[in-house]
């Protein structure tokens, strides 16, 4: 098992980095060459500025029984049909029994940005939010060792 990280605006890096390293599990973080991550104790694979090109090295490197931490539900379902175990940044398990609904909803809200109509603001991540995030990830490492 490995940790497989779409990092392009991944805000809990240093989090996952922390449970990683507590519990032997190699990391590997997936950008394009416009983000810089080397100052994370990581495998940072760099690919090209192109849309999706980090999405695309990340699903091509997973395994069965990786986890992947992506925002992105199109990678998320990607990842989900490949094996893996799947999680969003806010901590919420994406799995086969809810990623169709969550993709539906961002057709939904693609269209509506399309149409000229504003979505909901995003909040600030809290304190609340990253503790959130951190217990699922050591939930789901122990669940899957």
């Amino acid at each position: 098992m490995r940790i497989l990280v779409d990092a392009d605006a991944c805000p809990v890096k240093d989090t996952i980095i922390t449970l990683a390293n507590k519990n032997k599990i190699e990391v590997h973080f997936f950008a394009d060459v416009n983000h810089e991550l080397s100052q994370y104790d990581a495998i940072v694979h760099t690919t090209d500025q192109g849309r999706d090109s980090a999405d695309f090295a990340l699903i091509g490197t997973m395994e069965k029984g990786d986890i992947v931490i992506t925002s992105d539900y199109g990678v998320a379902s990607l990842a989900i049909g490949r094996g893996g175990y799947i999680l969003h940044p806010s901590g919420k398990r994406l799995h086969h029994d809810n990623i169709d609904l969550l993709m539906f909803e961002r057709h939904l809200s693609q269209k509506s940005r399309q149409a000229g109509l504003r979505g909901p603001k995003h909040k600030k991540r809290s304190v609340h939010d990253n503790l959130n995030f951190y217990h699922a990830l050591e939930k789901l490492i122990y669940d899957t060792q």
